[in-house]
């Protein structure tokens, strides 16, 4: 390893928050893990780290420690992933799946800003026709028509399928034909949908959308809820257009049906989206995460406090809508 093995132990520490918890993950004892840091406290010559019977924290110089250590180990990876790819003549090809309901358009802008700095990378851009199947088969896709993709996901405590890298939040909308009354005003009120019979998914399959439908039922009544889709795709907003209905839909969807709107909502509802990728990730598609991980991450992921662990917002995930 090229980096030091006492600053991939220290930063494992911070992150922890024990020592206990550090040397789990290391694979060492808790006593030779202290000794470690210890021994790196000396040879800094400065207090790292604060020691309680409650857990291990950063020290202001620790804190200043912790930030150049994580910029020395993915400077060290980098340089690694730079020299193979000069050695080599082939570059890493990343597959980004796009579809209606899934568009890269938000990976590619993001990446065309950092893709000066890792000319190894080559994007290949692989249309998938899953709009027509349920939205929920497509998390089952990923590593293997293509290496990653973009789209909203619902929870946060299951892993069965993928990983994600957080990039924001979508909010909940509403889609109606264009020549529906509502679609003339530019963002409505939750009063302005009494009387309507708003169409969303059936109970139980979405912790965020049943969220909304305790909401409604609670406070608002006078919303007829007809909550018996099973899964969103392109079918449904063809019915919605054909049939003149009220869709709870998501702003990330306001192009997919062209005789659509898609209006915002006063209300607190939204959906978290980001970069999907597989629980296994390829080396190359590793190494690409990587990359995105350390410089292309949204301002409000970049700017968590160290003091609490300085978290990337990568969410294992095994649930879509």
């Amino acid at each position: 390893m090229m980096v030091n093995d006492l600053l991939n132990s220290f930063v494992q520490v911070i992150d922890s928050g024990s020592f206990s918890k550090a040397a789990e993950k290391l694979y060492i004892s808790s006593t030779a893990l202290m000794k470690q840091m210890n021994s790196l406290e000396t040879q800094v010559g400065v207090q790292l780290l604060i020691r309680t019977n409650h857990g291990v924290s950063a020290t202001p110089a620790g804190t200043s420690f912790y930030i150049d250590a994580k910029f020395m180990m993915q400077y060290s990876q980098n340089a690694i992933v730079r020299a193979k790819q000069a050695a080599s003549k082939n570059p890493y090809v990343i597959r980004i799946g796009n579809s209606i309901l899934n568009p890269c358009k938000e990976l590619l802008d993001l990446w065309n800003n950092l893709s000066p700095n890792y000319p190894q990378f080559k994007m290949k851009i692989v249309p998938f026709d899953k709009d027509a199947e349920a939205w929920s088969n497509v998390p089952r896709t990923i590593g293997k028509e293509f290496d990653v993709m973009v789209g909203a996901y619902d929870r946060a405590d299951h892993s069965d399928y993928f990983q994600a890298i957080k990039l924001g939040e979508y909010r909940f909308c509403v889609t109606v034909p264009r020549e529906h009354l509502l679609a003339r005003k530019e963002r409505l009120d939750v009063t302005d949908l009494y009387g309507e019979r708003l169409v969303m998914l059936k109970p139980n399959i979405s912790p965020r959308i049943d969220d909304i439908r305790d909401f409604l039922l609670k406070e608002h009544p006078q919303i007829q809820l007809k909550d018996h889709l099973p899964h969103y795709n392109i079918e449904v907003f063809n019915r919605c257009e054909e049939s003149g209905a009220v869709l709870l839909t998501l702003e990330g969807w306001k192009d997919v049906h062209p005789s659509l709107a898609t209006i915002p909502v006063d209300w607190r509802f939204t959906m978290p989206y980001g970069i999907l990728y597989p629980l296994k990730p390829s080396n190359s598609a590793g190494l690409f995460l990587s990359a995105l991980r350390e410089h292309g991450t949204t301002p409000a992921q970049d700017n968590l406090d160290v003091e609490n662990q300085l978290e990337r917002a990568i969410l294992s995930v095994g649930d879509y809508l």
